[in-house]
C-alpha cells in the first residue's frame, strides 16, 4: 500500500486557557535530528510559564519554520518531520504531486458531517474535543475524502494550506488508495524508554529531573525493573549536594550603551496587566504586624537537629506557611473570591508562593495545602521553589491560588505592601528577621524581629477581620509549640 503524507507539520498547541501564543526560547533539536516520541524538541514561553512542547511523532526533523525569539500563534507550524526516514530522500519540491498525496489532502467536511462528541466534532458548550494537552484547534475539524466506488475521484480541497499549495495543478485521475492513520500522541507512556545507558525512566520523570537539575545516570531505580520514579527523583533533589539546573540569566546590557530596552513580553506581561486589574478593581487595605520570633527560630534549630530531618530544607517561611494555614482555619472567609453579588468561600487551601525569576514574578501554588503535614508542607515548597528558579513551572501550578505569601526578607526589606493576586482576597509579605532590641519579660534584650504585612479585599474582610488575621499570624510565630497545641 502507498503511505500517505510522509512529511507531519507540528502546530503550537494551547498550552492553557485562553493563551493565543507563545515565544521560541530554544530548540532542542536541529534540521536532520532524528527524534523519538514525546521527545522534548523546543522551549516555549507564554503568558503563563515557559514549557517544553514533546515531538507528537518519531522521525527525522525536515523543517524548522520559526527561529529562537520569534512569536508564533496557537495553531501555525512549528516543525515538520518525516515520519518515514528510511523510506528514501523526499520528492524535489517542484515535482508534480504524486496520487497518493493528492488523495491525502485534508478536506473540511460540510457541516454536520462529523459526530457529536468525536475528535474534530462538535460538543456542548461549542468546544470541539481534543487530545489532553494539546487543545482546542483553531480551524475546522478536518477529514479525509473516502473512497465510494473504484472510479470515485479525490474530492477538491477547499482552502489548501501552504504544505499542499503545489498541488493545485492538474494531474491524471489518481489511485485510490486508503490513508493508513495517523500515530496518536503517547500521552503517558506505559513503557520506560532508556534516554541513557542502563537509565531506566519515563518522559515525565525525566522531565522532573531535568527541572530539578538530577543527574538520572547517578540514581538508583526503585521502580518496576530497576526504573527510576519520581519519588527517587524528588529524593535526590533534595539530598545534600544535588546541583539545581540554574535560572536562566538575564539579557546582557549593550555594551557602550546609555539607554537601553527590555522586552516587556511573556510572563512580565502577564504580571504587569493582572497587578493593574488588581490595584484598580479590588480596594486594598494594609495593615503591618512586628512580632519576636525567637522561638520559632529556636523551633526551626531543633526540627533541624531531628534525624527525619536531617535532608530536608528548612526556613522561616515554612512556619510563616504553617501560621497561615492555621489562621485560615481560624478565618475562613479571608480564604474567599469576590464574585459580585456572592463571596465565594472555600474550604482547601491552595498556597500560592511568589517567587522572583529571571522572567519576571510568578506565583505558584501548593494544592491542597492544609491537609499536608509540616514535613509534606516542606517538601512541597522546595520543590516549588526549585522547579520556579528552573523556569519549569506549568501554567496549572499557577492556577487556582486562593491565599499568597510573598517573602521579600530574603532581600533584607523590612516588609511591604503587596497588590492581590487576582482572585485572591488576601496576600501575607514576610520581612527580613533581624536581630534587634526587645522588651522581654520587662527587660531589654535581644530578640529576633520581624514585620509582618498583609494587604486584603476590603469588600470582603473589613478591618477587624484582617486584624484579628493577622494577629493569629504573629502569634503562631511568636510561640509555634503553644498555638499548635491550643489550636491544632
Amino acid at each position: 500500500m502507498t503511505p500517505v503524507s510522509r512529511v507531519k507539520e507540528f502546530n503550537l498547541p494551547d498550552l492553557g486557557e485562553g493563551l493565543t501564543e507563545g515565544e521560541i526560547l530554544k530548540w532542542l533539536v536541529n534540521v536532520g535530528d532524528t527524534v523519538a516520541l514525546n521527545q522534548p524538541i523546543v522551549e516555549v514561553e507564554t503568558a503563563k510559564a515557559a514549557v517544553e512542547i514533546p515531538a507528537k511523532w518519531a522521525g527525522q526533523v525536515v523543517t524548522i519554520f520559526h527561529a529562537e525569539g520569534e512569536t508564533v500563534e496557537v495553531g501555525s507550524p512549528m516543525i515538520a518531520i518525516d515520519t518515514e526516514p528510511g523510506a528514501g530522500p523526499l520528492p524535489e519540491s517542484g515535482t508534480a504531486p504524486s496520487a497518493a498525496s493528492l488523495a491525502a489532502v485534508e478536506v473540511a467536511p460540510a457541516e454536520g458531517a462529523v459526530e457529536p462528541g468525536l475528535i474534530g466534532g462538535p460538543a456542548p458548550g461549542g468546544r470541539t474535543p481534543v487530545l489532553v494537552g494539546y487543545g482546542p484547534r483553531s480551524t475546522a475539524a478536518k477529514r479525509r475524502p473516502r473512497a465510494t466506488g473504484p472510479a470515485a475521484a479525490p474530492q477538491p480541497a477547499a482552502a489548501p494550506s501552504a504544505a499542499v499549495a503545489v498541488q493545485t495543478r492538474p494531474e491524471p485521475e489518481p489511485t485510490i488508495v486508503e490513508p493508513e492513520p495517523e500515530p496518536e500522541l503517547e500521552l503517558e507512556p506505559v513503557a520506560a524508554r532508556p534516554a541513557a545507558a542502563g537509565v531506566l525512566a519515563k518522559p515525565p520523570v525525566r522531565k522532573l529531573a531535568k527541572d530539578l537539575g538530577v543527574d538520572l545516570t547517578q540514581l538508583v531505580g526503585t521502580g518496576p525493573q530497576g526504573s527510576i520514579s519520581r519519588d527517587d527523583v524528588q529524593a535526590a533533589a533534595v539530598a545534600p549536594g544535588t546541583a539545581v539546573a540554574p535560572a536562566a540569566s538575564p539579557a546582557a546590557r549593550p555594551a557602550g550603551e546609555r539607554e537601553w530596552r527590555v522586552a516587556v513580553k511573556g510572563v512580565r506581561k502577564l504580571t504587569a496587566e493582572n497587578m493593574v486589574a488588581s490595584a484598580f478593581t479590588a480596594p486594598h487595605v494594609s495593615e503591618f504586624y512586628t512580632v519576636d520570633v525567637t522561638r520559632s527560630m529556636r523551633a526551626l534549630d531543633r526540627l533541624r537537629a531531628m534525624p527525619d530531618w536531617q535532608d530536608v530544607r528548612v526556613s522561616p517561611l515554612l512556619l510563616v506557611a504553617k501560621a497561615v494555614l492555621v489562621a485560615l482555619r481560624r478565618h475562613p472567609i479571608v480564604n474567599s473570591t469576590w464574585a459580585g453579588d456572592e463571596i465565594i468561600v472555600k474550604d482547601y487551601v491552595n498556597l500560592g508562593i511568589a517567587a522572583a525569576t529571571d522572567r519576571g514574578l510568578i506565583v505558584p501554588n501548593i494544592k491542597d495545602a492544609g491537609t499536608l503535614t509540616l514535613r509534606e508542607l516542606a517538601d512541597a515548597m522546595t520543590a516549588l521553589v526549585q522547579t520556579a528558579k528552573a523556569g519549569r513551572t506549568s501554567p496549572a501550578d499557577m492556577a487556582g491560588g486562593t491565599f499568597t505569601i510573598t517573602n521579600v526578607g530574603v532581600f533584607g526589606v523590612d516588609t511591604g505592601t503587596p497588590i492581590l493576586p487576582p482572585g485572591e482576597a488576601a496576600i501575607l509579605a514576610l520581612g527580613s528577621i533581624r536581630e534587634q532590641p526587645w522588651v522581654h519579660r520587662g527587660r531589654v534584650r535581644v530578640r529576633q524581629v520581624t514585620t509582618l504585612g498583609i494587604s486584603f479585599d476590603h469588600r470582603i474582610i473589613d478591618g477587624e477581620l484582617g486584624s484579628r488575621f493577622l494577629h493569629d499570624v504573629g502569634t503562631f510565630l511568636a510561640d509555634p509549640e503553644a498555638a499548635l497545641l491550643a489550636w491544632g
